[in-house]
């Protein structure tokens, strides 16, 4: 990467490791900026000297310059920005691939669904950030490993086990909506019948114990579930390496209740139940790990997933994709895991802390008659309002379900997004069509010729547009490395937007097809439309060269 190469230079001239080096804000700042000088109290001559006589420096950049109160601005000359045009010419797909994790691990937490209940809108944020992550990091090389935690444990399946043994129901009837019926019904009749909340409790009993009966259910409720998220996950292009629930680490819990490093920790709480202090971590109320009556807690359940995970795949980074109403949860959870020594002391545990869809109303997005809305009810409305871009089933799909992830995707992962159909499917402004729209524009210019030779040298005309476009495209590769660093893909829809903004102000001014630089603009075009797809492709979008 051109940053890298920078940074040597810049780290060999102030005599400081890693000196801050990030894009320019504007462009008659150049390309990158440092305030080294500032941070470090620097002398600006000396280090602007020792930078000017930097031999390969000089051929990457046409002036390097100090401005304000002392921050280095490095410009990049045509010679770079052209070679990285040939580059992603001759690289395409690979454009913004690394080896920067090469030997690392990454393990993410997404997706997530509960059995037994409809995917709903609410899990959507989980899934697809989860996948733009995860795709993130394999480009930059390294080992991804994708882990649906699938909600398969608890009272919740007495409950249903219960129902489904009093009304004597046929196994294969059980369809989604039937087991998302059963359960609301169990509550309305309990509501009045208390005494049923101990029935669930038995049925979740005997399940936990083995009973044949509990375990053809629950086992019945599992398949009936997963039936149902393999098409959410169809129509998304997701699809996860592990799909592990909780209930597979119920003997992991036995191990660790049997670790005497682990009782070493435990002390007695409220009631009799078995909690781990935390206070070392600033976190006053301790961690529940088993409760009063023996059985173990959702908290416990997450160390023994960390457990296994660290056991088998030996991660760098466990990233939980979940939404920020279970950050306590994870901040508890992390603490423990260290105190316990289940992860390296470098092992870095994060949580996204994604936030909620809320209807325009602003509160949470649901049904008028406030139940969950599902996903598949979404996603096919999406699919049926993109029909009036394009009636072929297979655009309708790639830019309905596009138009949604990338309405997500483009905010901040911490913040709520306001569901807005009039928002999602614009074909102006920062849009999941509006980028699909631009590829297509670049694939349309580029058919119009036959040959696939683009020339990008020879050309000393090199306008204020044509040159903005260049030192875009050549900030993709980093833009990657910032968004899996932040976990944040909504810095690569940022890019990508304007990279389009860009590339329409030049297509509407200027003249392609015939025109005297009809080569370069036709390789710059190109490079346009490769990164766009590139960029999509990370994000989990399809990009349709018809709109």
């Amino acid at each position: 990467m051109l940053r890298s190469e920078l940074q040597k230079a810049l780290d060999k001239a102030t005599g400081i490791m890693n000196s801050n080096l990030e894009f320019a804000s504007r462009e008659e700042f150049g390309d990158y900026t440092s305030n080294v000088l500032v941070q470090n109290k620097l002398d600006a001559r000396s280090v602007l000297g020792k930078l000017e006589s930097d031999v390969e420096l000089k051929k990457m950049v046409s002036k390097i310059d100090v401005a304000g109160p002392g921050f280095i601005n490095f410009h990049l000359n045509t010679k770079t920005l052209l070679n990285n045009l040939s580059r992603i010419i001759d690289e395409k797909n690979k454009y913004g691939h690394s080896t920067e994790g090469k030997g690392k691990t990454v393990v993410i937490d997404y997706s997530a669904p509960n059995i037994a209940k409809p995917f709903g809108i609410g899990h959507l944020r989980s899934t697809i950030i989860g996948q733009a992550l995860y795709n993130l990091y394999q480009t930059l090389g390294y080992k991804v490993i994708g882990d649906n935690h699938l909600g398969d444990w608890g009272t919740q399946f007495g409950k249903l086990i219960y129902m489904i043994h009093e009304r004597k129901i046929n196994l294969s009837e059980l369809g989604i909506g039937k087991l998302e019926e059963l359960y609301v019904e169990f509550h309305r009749e309990a509501g009045v019948n208390p005494h049923l909340e101990a029935k669930a409790r038995e049925w979740f009993k005997k399940l936990e114990e083995g009973d044949p009966y509990a375990r053809k259910v629950w086992k019945a409720c599992i398949e009936t579930s997963m039936k149902e998220f393999d098409k959410v996950y169809e129509t998304l292009g997701v699809k996860i390496d592990f799909a592990l629930g909780e209930s597979f680490y119920e003997e992991e819990m036995k191990k660790m209740l049997n670790d005497p490093v682990i009782i070493g920790h435990l002390k007695t709480g409220e009631g009799g139940a078995k909690v781990i202090d935390l206070k070392e971590y600033g976190i006053d109320v301790p961690l529940m790990f088993v409760k009063s009556d023996g059985a173990t807690t959702y908290a416990a359940r997450d160390l023994a997933t960390i457990k296994y995970r660290v056991e088998r795949w030996n991660p760098d980074i466990i990233i939980y994709e979940v939404s920020v109403e279970q950050e306590f949860h994870f901040r508890q959870v992390f603490a423990a895991a260290r105190i316990l020594g289940l992860v390296r002391d470098d092992v870095v545990l994060y949580h996204t802390k994604h936030g909620w869809y809320l209807g325009p109303d602003g509160k949470k997005f649901s049904t008028r008659a406030g139940k969950t809305v599902k996903l598949n009810d979404i996603l096919e409305e999406a699919v049926e309002r993109a029909r009036k871009f394009n009636d072929n089933e297979e655009v309708a799909r790639a830019v309905g379900v596009g138009a949604i992830k990338y309405y997500d995707l483009m905010r901040d992962v911490k913040t709520n997004v306001v569901f807005d159909w009039n928002k999602i499917f614009l074909l102006e402004g920062n849009s999941g069509p509006y980028l699909q729209y631009t590829y297509a524009r670049c694939h349309s210019v580029l058919a119009k010729k036959s040959s696939t030779e683009y020339s990008v040298m020879g050309n000393e005309n090199i306008n204020q547009e044509e040159l903005s476009i260049l030192r875009a495209l050549v900030k993709f590769p980093e833009v990657i490395q910032l968004a899996a660093e932040k976990y944040s893909p909504n810095l690569l829809c940022e890019y990508l937007y304007k990279l389009a903004s860009s590339y329409n102000t030049f297509y509407n001014k200027f003249r392609i097809i015939g025109s005297r630089e009809e080569q370069f603009r036709l390789a710059l075009t190109f490079g346009v439309g490769q990164v766009i797809k590139n960029g999509l492709t990370l994000l989990g979008i399809d990009a349709p060269v018809k709109m």
